[in-house]
């Protein structure tokens, strides 16, 4: 995987607006960064940890924003009872906030409830955008005012810190799905989803495929010069779906690029 198009995959990524949901929003436009950023990343890490790495170079090489701390481990008697992201600090201001980062893939299933909010949902059912707000609200973010957290911070005045979410997301709804979405999320739409049966329908021999691993979704599929017909990528769809995990796929078609997910729900 390349280093660049991951870099630049996060910067361009959608941060959903979280203000009505009761978190204030940090956009990783607050940045100003004046030169095109070029770094290593390890390889060793997973699709979280990766974005966590990028968006902390990110704000490292800003003129506006210093990281003061990050991925801190909070202990209580030597027991881990979670993890602050960052704190950073605005230099014009000296305001220091509590960012916590989060990159995420959510499909909508209109089927769960009326409240559209609840029915984005993990590519595999097991995690959701609500469940991951609730997490936030009830753990991360009161964990800045834990007791021993302030012993961890003790160069900063922790009643002085706000607090504020980065959530960098990519939405995918119903294949050919004709409900509408709030602004908010009609932004971060990046595709569709659809069982493994429809889309061997809408194979033709015009149409290539790759299945990106898990670090590289997020990424253009432009970017990638490794394709395959139908017959190819087949057997490890199947596969996947056999397992109850669900693929992300690149489809090229022509000069035409597209992502989606193939579900085995």
């Amino acid at each position: 995987m390349k280093t660049s198009p991951r870099i630049t995959s996060i910067v361009k990524a959608t941060t959903l607006d979280t203000t009505s949901l009761g978190f204030q929003t940090f956009n990783l436009s607050k940045l100003n960064l004046e030169t095109e950023l070029h770094f290593q990343l390890p390889t060793n890490l997973r699709l979280g940890h990766l974005a966590e790495k990028v968006v902390s170079e990110l704000i490292k090489a800003s003129t506006n924003y210093k990281v003061l701390y990050e991925n801190i481990q909070i202990l209580d008697d030597k027991q881990t009872i979670g993890e602050i992201d960052f704190i950073i600090e605005e230099l014009k201001t000296k305001q220091l906030i509590h960012l916590e980062l989060a990159y995420k893939f959510y499909l909508f299933d209109p089927t769960i409830s009326s409240i559209p909010m609840h029915n984005w949902i993990g590519p595999n059912r097991n995690d959701s955008l609500k469940e991951k707000l609730e997490k936030l609200k009830r753990k991360q973010f009161p964990l800045l005012y834990h007791s021993c957290a302030k012993s961890t911070f003790e160069t900063i005045n922790i009643d002085e810190v706000s607090q504020a979410l980065c959530l960098l997301v990519s939405l995918f709804i119903p294949y050919k799905y004709k409900g509408s979405f709030s602004p908010t999320y009609e932004k971060a739409i990046k595709g569709y989803y659809l069982n493994f049966e429809l889309f061997t329908k809408l194979d033709n021999s015009e149409k290539t495929y790759y299945l990106p691993s898990k670090k590289a979704w997020g990424i253009e599929p432009s970017e990638n010069k490794l394709w395959t017909d139908f017959t190819n990528i087949e057997k490890h769809i199947h596969t996947k779906i056999q397992e109850k995990q669900a693929p992300l796929c690149w489809q090229k078609h022509g000069e035409s690029y597209i992502t989606f997910f193939i579900v085995w729900w």
